[in-house]
């Protein structure tokens, strides 16, 4: 089941490219990544730059040029131009005073400012942008001045008005009356502030921000409410990058003592037990190391050589085990190498490849075949055909004529072939090409279909109008002898984990088996699932369609909707699109067909469309869907002829 999702608003996955690759080639930061967050900045720890969804409610224009602004002032600004040590300073040094959220915030302000002036300099085409910007935080500060006006947050207004102050172009700006202190204060703060458009560094941001705080601190009680602009804390990101590793979890100080003990040359040696005191000036002082020696000290032996050697009984007790633990049959496996691979039927993990997309790195495939088929699906499979029998007669009919003409009419206006009985030429023209040629093409249409069936719960009421649909299709290009395959694709929402994500594919017409008589009662075998990871799905299915050596590849994708799978809901969108994109640049024609069962909404479209583009077939009631799938089909199979 779906969770609840209370921000309906869809990702533009068009725009939402566009910016990715704009970000990529200002930074020139090839593995950048590019997200949506509450407010904009950079991460460079995690080398990701996230733009802002306070422009998600501005008119079109705005929201573009704003999305665009905060692409420039991060890729071009503070990747280059930021010291973060100076960064991480200034957060430890105010991060648990009282003006902590104000620090950080007005931290952010007057570095942003000077990198927007940078910008400027270095890229001028920026500046209509970056004016768009400055002119709608302008609008948004007014209105909340005056709003924190109203309910007496005295940290809130001075914050918004030091802004107006700061980006204004009108010297008389209308300075409202705020508390006495603060109206007494502000002219030595404005002039401070104003001193970032000057600044060289980040360094100077910083000792702009603390001789303001000095000053505010005195009178200034209470924190800021609300979040204009985010600094994040990335103390956070440097503790868990200064955690040890595993390399710093072996001992690494070298012997008191190097010396060797030589070999004994003699085969016969005297065993002599005894008991050897743990305690040893070495191990006298604790370290941060687990699980390392104690005794530092001693003499080398040449046991074993430089290899390892066989576990034993008494062998220390804490180790780590690799593979899948089961029943013992009593064998010995000692010689055997530990296991790489789970068992097929107990639960995997994910990877870490990318190759379907870096959003389905933990999703991995379980293909499943049909079963075979029950007496009751061949009665019912024969009431399926019955009812798009007059579509696919239509279609094979036209199909036949088609092939027919083309191979009876004669290629005209060669150099030479069949002398033409227009003789015209060879009067009037320097080279007269006076003759032709009857061809006899292959009768074979150089086409192979791939159909993709959504099997997530939502096609509850759609699955049974679907098989018709997949029926004609399969029962048409059989009978004009094209080879397809039908895949149902669902995710297991009940196995599925943040590092585990199975996906099924079940293949009940295959390539192989596609044009044989008996073949299509599979098809009743889907069944509405669980979640839908299409990205995942889409590029699976290109990739065996691209092995196939046929002229005109197809992929067609019936589903109802968005996908919705584990930690796929935002950016489902964009690796769907992504993946049809991959596809139709192997020259694999992607189209999909929309499902419904009543008037298709506007945000729906939207959506569809900024997955597959212009090549997406909305059927509004599933009861039609033979009748749009059959002029489809016909427009596909005859640009393959």
């Amino acid at each position: 089941m779906r969770p609840i999702v209370f921000n309906d608003k869809k990702i533009d996955s068009f725009l939402f490219m566009e910016l990715a690759d704009l970000a990529v080639s200002l930074s020139k930061k090839g593995q950048l990544e590019v997200d949506y967050a509450y407010k904009s900045y950079y991460n460079p720890y995690q080398n990701k730059l996230f733009i802002s969804l306070f422009w998600d409610n501005h008119p079109p224009y705005e929201k573009v040029e704003g999305l665009k602004s905060d692409v420039y002032l991060r890729s071009v600004g503070t990747i280059p131009h930021t010291d973060f040590t100076v960064v991480k300073r200034y957060v430890v040094k105010h991060k648990n005073t009282n003006l902590s959220s104000f620090a950080r915030q007005l931290f952010m302000l007057l570095e942003d400012l000077r990198l927007e002036e940078i910008c400027k300099r270095e890229r001028p085409g920026m500046i209509a942008t970056f004016m768009t910007r400055r002119s709608e935080y302008q609008k948004y500060f007014r209105s909340q001045l005056k709003v924190n006006l109203d309910r007496n947050i005295s940290c809130d207004a001075l914050y918004n008005l030091l802004f107006l102050l700061l980006t204004t172009d009108n010297p008389l700006e209308e300075i409202p009356h705020i508390t006495e202190p603060i109206d007494l204060a502000l002219p030595f703060i404005r002039e401070e502030a104003s001193k970032a458009y000057l600044a060289e560094s980040t360094n100077s941001i910083e000792k702009i921000c603390n001789i303001i705080l000095e000053v505010l601190e005195e009178f200034l009680e209470k924190d800021m409410l609300n979040m204009y602009f985010q600094l994040p804390d990335f103390t956070e990101f440097e503790e868990m990058s200064e955690g040890l590793t595993f390399d710093e979890l072996k001992r690494k100080s070298p012997l008191k003592n190097n010396d060797k003990k030589e070999k004994d040359k003699s085969s016969e040696e005297d065993i002599h037990e005894e008991k050897m005191p743990t305690w040893h000036r070495e191990s006298e002082a604790n370290s941060n190391s687990f699980l390392q020696f104690d005794l530092e000290q001693g003499t080398k032996m040449d046991l074993m050589g430089e290899g390892g050697r066989e576990g034993e009984d008494g062998d220390q007790a804490m180790g780590v085990v690799q593979g899948a633990s089961k029943q013992t049959k009593k064998n010995d496996y000692s010689q055997f190498e530990a296991m790489d691979t789970v068992h097929e039927e107990e639960k995997k993990e994910g990877g870490t490849s990318t190759e379907f997309g870096k959003e389905n790195k933990f999703a991995y495939s379980i293909f499943l075949s049909p079963t075979p088929v029950p007496l009751e699906h061949k009665r019912e499979y024969e009431e399926y055909k019955l009812f798009v029998s007059s579509y696919q007669k239509k279609l094979k009919q036209l199909i036949q004529k088609t092939l027919e003409h083309k191979k009876i009419l004669p290629r005209s206006d060669l150099a030479f072939g069949r002398l033409s009985k227009k003789l015209l030429p060879w009067f009037i023209e320097d080279n007269p090409k006076m003759f032709y040629k009857k061809d006899n093409p292959s009768i074979e249409i150089d086409a192979v279909f791939s159909l993709l069936v959504d099997c997530s719960a939502s096609m509850h009421d759609k699955m049974t109008q679907t098989k018709f649909g997949i029926t004609l299709f399969h029962e048409a290009l059989k009978s004009v002898n094209v080879p397809h395959e039908v895949v149902g694709f669902w995710e297991d929402t009940n196995d599925a984990t943040a590092i585990s994500q199975p996906n099924y594919f079940k293949t009940v017409i295959d390539f192989s088996s596609s044009r044989e008589r008996s073949s299509g009662p599979q098809i009743l075998q889907l069944e509405p699932e669980e979640d839908n990871r299409d990205g995942y799905a889409i590029r699976h299915m290109a990739k065996r369609v691209s092995l196939r050596n046929e002229k005109q590849k197809f992929l067609l994708v019936f589903s109802d909707g968005e996908p919705a799978a584990m930690n796929y809901e935002q950016n489902g969108i964009v690796d769907t699109h992504q993946a049809v994109t991959e596809a139709r640049k192997k020259g694999i024609e992607v189209i999909n067909v929309f499902l419904a069962n009543g008037e298709i909404e506007e945000s729906q479209v939207k959506t569809i469309q900024n997955m597959y583009g212009k090549y997406s077939i909305l059927v509004p009631d599933i009861g039609e869907l033979p009748d749009v799938l059959f002029p489809l089909l016909k427009k596909l199979l005859l640009k393959s002829l």
